[in-house]
């Protein structure tokens, strides 16, 4: 008996007791009392429960009742969800948003997006990993993810198409104990060559035999952007961050910037959208990224 329940029932079940009475569920429902009344009667006959108490003048739910109404309503939204779910598939839109995004992109960019597509595209679930170099492509290659957000690995693979995002401005910084932190002027390239820089590696093959802005072939090299955060303040090494990573740093005297011969004064970390060319973004993700650009 249970398998013939229908989500009608359940909806008019919901709605007397929204509406306090049959007869108002009847109006909102759109049908007479009467209806409603055998709706409810036969729902609790194939329930074996009584949902309401029927001898006043208005119904009154049940301790049995009041329980399952949570359950009512859990089923009803899932399968409201559901069908919208469904119709935005069959309008176009992706079931679900996979993102790649690189470590070094501003996390407050990044939230004021996820929050935009959490308001726009309320049924379409976010997926996001967040990685550096060849781990933000994998992804996107693999078919994981439907766009990637690339900055610390500047190539981009045939199948991928690019366009271009912001441009994230970094700094090379050293904790004021570091040898380096005491010098004047810009550091010399035999200089660098005898103090550690601390490098972020790739957890992929995909960057295999080449280096990005390293300099020094004394290396520690770490798949954690954090790690190397703290091993800089530490006084561990030297190296290169985003500046909106380590500005509370640079303005409290946690870490100093230093220049180091062949960079340039200004360096700027060129973040773009890549995504697949035989599967471009769809509406979801196209106003994700939009927002990433803002």
């Amino acid at each position: 008996m249970l398998d013939g329940l229908t989500l009608d029932q359940l909806r008019t079940f919901i709605a007397a007791v929204d509406e306090g009475s049959f007869s108002a569920a009847g109006r909102k429902l759109r049908r007479a009392q009467s209806v409603v009344s055998q709706t409810l009667a036969n729902l609790e006959s194939q329930l074996g429960v009584k949902l309401f108490d029927r001898s006043a003048r208005y119904p009154l739910l049940t301790d049995e009742g009041r329980s399952l109404l949570a359950d009512a309503r859990a089923v009803a939204d899932n399968v409201d969800g559901f069908k919208a779910r469904a119709r935005a598939m069959r309008e176009g839109l992706e079931p679900e948003l996979a993102v790649a995004m690189d470590v070094m992109f501003p996390m407050e960019g990044l939230t004021r997006a996820a929050t935009h597509s959490r308001k726009t595209y309320p049924h379409t679930p976010l997926r996001l990993y967040v990685e550096a170099l060849g781990a933000v492509i994998k992804p996107v290659l693999d078919r994981s993810c439907s766009i990637g957000i690339i900055g610390s690995l500047p190539i981009v693979p045939d199948e991928l198409q690019a366009e271009p995002l912001l441009d994230v401005p970094m700094v090379t910084v050293v904790s004021p104990s570091h040898p380096f932190a005491a010098r004047r002027g810009v550091i010399s390239a035999s200089a660098i060559t005898k103090e550690v820089q601390l490098v972020l590696t790739d957890r992929t093959v995909l960057t295999d035999g080449r280096d990005f802005g390293v300099l020094s072939p004394l290396t520690w090299r770490l798949a954690d952007l954090g790690a190397k955060h703290e091993f800089l303040r530490a006084g561990l090494g030297w190296g290169h961050m985003p500046l909106h990573l380590v500005q509370a740093d640079l303005d409290g005297g946690a870490l100093i910037k230093i220049r180091v011969e062949g960079l340039a004064r200004d360096v700027l970390m060129s973040m773009k959208t890549v995504f697949r060319k035989d599967a471009p973004p769809g509406p979801a993700a196209r106003t994700f990224i939009a927002q990433l650009k803002r």
